[in-house]
């Protein structure tokens, strides 16, 4: 066990033995650090006041920086990785940094206040990517809210900054010397540490994970932190112990296995989102809209589903595709249909100290077509009112073959609607068919009425949602797609 964190802040190494197993990094830059340039705004990863940028060395040993939200980034999951703040960008003779000049040319600021966390998700972008689009600069600025400015003299910053080239003597671009440094702490030693009896443990191995959870089964399992940083943030709960699985680099692997792709429960969703995306562009497309960049960068796709929200985005995808999880205890591992995994709301069938290890997508087989629609408020960054999935394949004849349908936000878990199928299947795809499966609907689901929707909101378009795939897959003239990528309708 070492019992010391050991990261870079910016240059200078940092070593911390005893630390709060939840305290934030935006809390300890702010009050240890006194770096105020890093706001807190929301305190849930939603407003991207607190953005700093994070590198880390991949299960490759490639270096990449990322945009993170401080506000729910406990300090401790920083081991091994380097972080930079607004205050890092100023070169030494106080020049500023090509990224601040675009949004001083561009007038991007008034208030101020969010301006820190635009220039740090810029960074990012510029760090990692040369001449995006507006799209792209669109998808980078999600994660960021702006009362003020109206986006626009921003967008118009992200373009100029490439246009005022390399800040002389970038030390924070040197990838070469920052990977060798990384390396260097990656020590492959098992993490513990902690204060006032509350401990944080941060295993390098799935064997040490698995000996860790079975020694410790009530832990609160951590991946990216994007959902239980908010238990600490908004709900002031105290964690006794914290295990930490984002530095088990077997978790962080994306496979392709021949017939289906191997997603480790460690996967972030932007280490997933290329791979799923070439399979089924829809996925990707619906990834695109789960919380932001600052979001998909650590959230993970095991941990979407071990959270067993009924709301959560991917476990529809994953059940109407036919996705198996892969669950350890131990030294002994199971699969299990995705869709067994949930029982019952705040219930799935895992045992005290097992844990999700894999997720198994099938690939698609001939015929076969996949369509997924996430309803929410708003575009960008919105918890679905409702999701629904649909993997589709009809014969020769015109009669559906096979069909699945899965819907989140419909019932306490993410769940199949096999009444519609039912009604599906053998049947000419027609829209006679299809209205007699969005009537069966009724027999599937008898939603809640809550804050997001009410439940004849969510009938009604989760009936809808059986229609558009109807008119999706049948007339190619159709427009259905208002935002995001519109050819995906009839890919």
């Amino acid at each position: 066990m070492r019992e010391t964190i050991r990261f870079y802040l910016g240059d200078e190494l940092r070593e911390i033995r005893d630390v709060d197993p939840t305290l934030t990094l935006l809390d300890w830059l702010r009050g240890e650090e006194r770096r105020t340039g890093t706001k807190e705004g929301c305190a849930e990863g939603d407003c991207g006041a607190c953005t700093v940028v994070v590198g880390r060395l991949d299960p490759a040993g490639a270096l990449c920086y990322e945009a993170v939200n401080a506000c729910i980034r406990f300090l401790a999951t920083l081991d091994g990785c380097r972080v930079l703040t607004v205050e890092h960008l100023k070169g030494p003779d106080g020049a500023l940094h090509p990224v601040q000049r675009a949004m001083v040319e561009c007038h991007g600021s008034q208030c101020g206040f969010c301006t820190p966390g635009f220039v740090m998700s810029l960074f990012a972008l510029y760090l990692n990517e040369a001449q995006p689009d507006d799209a792209r600069i669109n998808d980078a600025l999600a994660g960021n809210l702006c009362r003020c400015t109206g986006y626009a003299p921003i967008v118009q910053a992200a373009h100029r900054m490439y246009e005022l080239g390399e800040p002389a003597g970038d030390r924070l671009a040197d990838r070469a010397a920052t990977a060798a440094r990384l390396a260097a702490l990656a020590d492959g030693a098992c993490l513990s540490v902690g204060s006032a009896g509350r401990r944080f443990l941060a295993p390098a191995t799935a064997d040490q994970l698995a000996d860790l959870y079975a020694a410790n089964p009530d832990a609160t399992l951590v991946a990216g932190a994007t959902d239980v940083g908010l238990w600490v943030t908004k709900f002031q709960r105290v964690l006794a112990t914290v295990l930490y699985t984002g530095r088990v680099g077997e978790l962080r692997r994306v496979i392709d296995r021949g017939d289906a792709l191997e997603i480790g429960a460690g996967a972030t969703y932007r280490d997933a989102a290329g791979p799923i995306a070439a399979l089924y562009p829809d996925f990707g497309e619906l990834i695109r809209r789960i919380g932001a960049e600052q979001v998909r960068n650590v959230g993970t796709i095991g941990g979407n589903i071990a959270n067993g929200s009924p709301i959560g985005d991917s476990p529809p995808a994953l059940i109407a595709l036919g996705a198996a999880l892969r669950l350890r205890q131990g030294t002994v591992w199971r699969t299990i249909p995705l869709e067994d995994f949930f029982i019952a709301y705040g219930q799935q069938d895992r045992q005290p100290g097992e844990f999700v290890d894999a997720v198994l997508l099938p690939k698609p087989k001939p015929g076969e077509r996949f369509r997924v629609y996430k309803i929410a408020k708003r575009f960008d960054q919105d918890i679905s009112a409702v999701c629904g999935a649909f993997r589709l394949r009809v014969g020769d004849d015109g009669r559906v073959e096979d069909v699945r349908i899965a819907f989140g936000g419909m019932a306490g878990i993410p769940k199949r609607a096999r009444h519609a199928e039912a009604a599906l299947i053998g049947q000419p795809w027609t829209e006679v068919s299809v209205r007699a499966a969005m009537a069966a609907l009724a027999g599937d689901f008898t939603p809640l009425s809550d804050w997001r929707a009410s439940a004849a909101y969510r009938s009604a378009v989760a009936a809808n949602l059986l229609m558009k795939l109807y008119v999706e897959t049948t007339d190619p003239d159709a427009d259905t797609r208002l935002v995001g990528d519109r050819r995906l309708a009839h890919a």
